[in-house]
């Protein structure tokens, strides 16, 4: 691709080419942006490049000799400035093009069997605002045109899923420029929907044995010292506000709070385990450049918890998170995971005797509920090992959300103690747990796992009530006000518009349920009944109505809280 963009756009600069999960891009510095039609350019040279079969060529070279061959190049030469004087520098050739890259490649471009052009986006050199922005065309290539068709269906699916364009045409939730880039504002349906979502999470937090809490939004930078998070995590928070000639800043984290909840009384180890949880919005600053939708915000609110237990408690309280998290999970419609156990890296706090206990927890855990997982060897914080877990969705892509942490950084910073049963002081240990991770990016892979269709007891309006005329409002609002009395979602589009396009609104919507109703179903005390599916059930009473919808319930966490309360 470079070679074909340098043919048409000799004065181009060249940045970095690399492979991506699904593909691969390369950014350009250029005097103006690619078109679609330059794609089309940029692929047909690539695929005669392809046609020639030519071979690529690895060379090693000196440092001075690479600074010379891409003196034209800036970026490359930044590239070679900045590689350890160590470095084998090698390149490589087919026909008249010579690139900078540690390689492997395949042995000659007729192997490439199937390529495709995707699209551009800005990019700023090395991600870095204030360097150039840089042009990147995004690419991806098959071994068989049959799989760049799949994976291209595959896209087109994910694009019309893509949750920033359903949010706005189901009306859940707006960023606006004038309140902040990565500022979410939930509007009324989105509202119905968190609400949902908070109101199973309390309920099912508080069945297993945690005390839920709330936490300012600020605290005083003193608290932020000596959690460590103004030495180490300053960059990811806001400037300060003076207060009363106090340096105070937003939060990035709820653990400082937690702790100072826990240090409020002297414990005792017949207290432990303690699990203290809250929804508790946080803010941390991240560039523009990678902030998308509600997946990558400014501001979310975490379903943060913190257990302080007992050394021989930790591989039982460890086993209850991942048995909250797939059953928090599976009520969202997600049953295949990914696990990961990330252990001890080289830089760490704590005794390498606690860290194997801890380690040995996570392990054990997983085993004995006979789970799959991979290990990062050397991949936990600095200050103790975690599981994360991914959820994969309806196109088959993974998503971070649980994360299961130790901590053995702050109980020392905070000096967190308990009595033990020899009346001595001892340290508890402290286990950081998210299991939706942010309510934002949650929301926001459940719109695309759902491509907006809600299951019925997560959907914002559950039925529409259809007058076909005027007349028949009053029966329709009578009709809306039953299923409202027994506890359902709806509303009655009493708009003078034809009943047809009252119903292709409804199903553009995603509304589980239309109820048409006209004179027949007036004089009967029924309704006829369709589903966004296209499912035309005909005229039901409204006892089967009703039937139908708790039957749809059944087993779904609101049912679970109905049948609670």
């Amino acid at each position: 691709m470079a070679d074909a963009v340098i043919q048409l756009f000799p004065e181009a600069k060249v940045g970095i080419g690399p492979p991506t999960a699904d593909g691969f891009y390369y950014d350009f510095e250029v005097d103006r942006p690619f078109t679609p039609e330059d794609l089309e350019r940029i692929e047909a040279l690539m695929l005669e490049t392809i046609n020639t079969n030519a071979s690529f060529i690895r060379e090693e070279l000196g440092r001075d000799a690479a600074q010379a061959m891409f003196s034209a190049q800036p970026f490359k030469q930044e590239i070679i400035d900045d590689l350890p004087d160590e470095t084998t520098l090698s390149i490589y050739r087919h026909g008249a093009f010579t690139d900078l890259c540690q390689g492997p490649h395949v042995d000659s471009t007729g192997e490439i069997a199937a390529v495709k052009l995707l699209h551009t986006a800005g990019a700023y050199w090395r991600g870095d605002e204030k360097r150039p922005m840089l042009q990147r065309i995004y690419g991806t290539a098959f071994e068989s045109q049959q799989e760049l068709d799949a994976h291209l269906e595959r896209l087109a699916e994910a694009e019309r899923r893509d949750h920033r364009t359903l949010g706005r045409q189901l009306n859940l939730f707006t960023v606006h420029e004038e309140i902040g880039p990565g500022l979410i504002l939930w509007h009324p349906k989105g509202g119905v929907m968190r609400s949902l979502i908070e109101d199973y999470w309390r309920d099912i937090h508080y069945r297993k044995g945690y005390s839920i809490v709330y936490s300012p939004h600020i605290g005083r930078a003193r608290l932020w010292q000596t959690s460590g998070h103004l030495d180490f995590y300053r960059e990811s928070m806001y400037a300060p506000m003076e207060i009363d000639e106090q340096e105070y800043f937003l939060k990035p984290m709820n653990c400082p709070f937690h702790i100072q909840i826990y240090r409020s009384a002297l414990r005792s180890y017949r207290e432990l385990p303690m699990r203290i949880a809250e929804l508790g919005t946080v803010y941390r600053y991240e560039r523009s450049g990678v902030l998308h939708g509600m997946m990558r915000v400014r501001g979310f609110t975490q379903d943060d918890a913190h257990i302080f237990c007992l050394p021989d408690q930790v591989a039982s309280e460890v086993g209850d998170v991942l048995d909250l998290t797939f059953e928090i999970m599976a009520a969202f419609g997600f049953d295949e995971y990914d696990i990961m156990l990330s252990t001890r890296p080289e830089k760490y706090v704590g005794e390498p005797d606690t860290w194997d206990h801890a380690t040995e927890s996570l392990r054990e855990a997983l085993v004995s509920r006979q789970l799959s997982y991979g290990i990062d060897d050397g991949g936990g914080a600095f200050y103790g090992p975690k599981i994360d877990i991914k959820i994969k969705d309806a196109l088959g892509r993974d998503w971070q959300c649980t994360t299961v942490q130790f901590d053995f950084n702050l109980p020392e910073r905070f000096d967190l103690t308990f009595q033990d049963d020899q009346g001595n002081r001892s340290r508890p240990y402290m286990v950081h747990r998210a299991i939706l991770g942010s309510l934002e990016r949650f929301f926001g892979v459940l719109v695309e796992h759902y491509a907006g269709a809600f299951p019925l007891w997560l959907a914002p309006v559950q039925a529409v009530v259809i007058p076909i005329a005027d007349r028949h409002i009053e029966y329709a609002q009578q009709v809306s006000t039953e299923l409202q009395d027994a506890g359902f979602r709806v509303e009655v589009d009493d708009r003078s518009e034809r009943m047809n396009l009252k119903i292709r609104q409804a199903q553009l919507q995603k509304t589980p349920y239309m109820l048409v109703v006209g004179d027949r179903e007036s004089e009967a005390g029924a309704a006829a009944v369709r589903t966004r599916d296209g499912e035309d059930l005909g005229a039901l009473p409204m006892s089967d109505v009703l039937e139908r919808l708790e039957s749809d319930l059944e087993g779904t966490p609101v049912s679970k809280l109905r049948s609670r309360r």
